[in-house]
């Protein structure tokens, strides 16, 4: 199935899974950087699961949006595969792109053709797959040689 195809059997159009994603962005925690991230990931059973950027003093206990989401998603039961999209947005100048971290995160539990929803605050949004985001990416096929 191509992406077009999976993005029009999503129950949700894209500006309303930007609009949740920007619900999260609203409970950012961000008192260092004021940069809040808001995202969302879409599973199986048609839940959407919240995540917002957190940060931390320490700095390196910081966590993104996207991660947050998908963590949570896992904390509620869901399994590696089980997600049909992420949605993420940011207030850049374009819609914003995940970090390298949250692109591995990504990689290990969302599938290569899975559809990111890119936003930004002006209602801008790219389309893209995890598979553009992070090509050749390094997975857990990679640890069994």
């Amino acid at each position: 199935m191509n992406m077009s195809d999976q993005i029009s059997q999503l129950p949700y159009t894209i500006e309303q899974l930007l609009s949740e994603a920007k619900a999260a962005f609203e409970r950012a925690y961000v008192p260092y950087s004021n940069f809040k991230v808001g995202a969302v990931a879409l599973d199986d059973d048609n839940q959407l699961h919240y995540g917002c950027n957190i940060e931390n003093a320490a700095y390196s206990p910081t966590n993104c949006a996207e991660r947050t989401a998908l963590f949570r998603a896992v904390a509620d039961g869901k399994r590696p595969g089980q997600f049909q999209v992420v949605a993420v947005i940011g207030d850049t100048p374009d819609p914003i792109t995940p970090c390298g971290v949250c692109r591995q995160v990504m990689a290990e539990l969302c599938g290569p053709d899975m559809p990111v929803v890119l936003g930004n605050l002006k209602g801008q949004y790219r389309i893209t797959t995890l598979s553009e985001l992070l090509p050749g990416a390094f997975t857990s096929k990679d640890l069994h040689s």
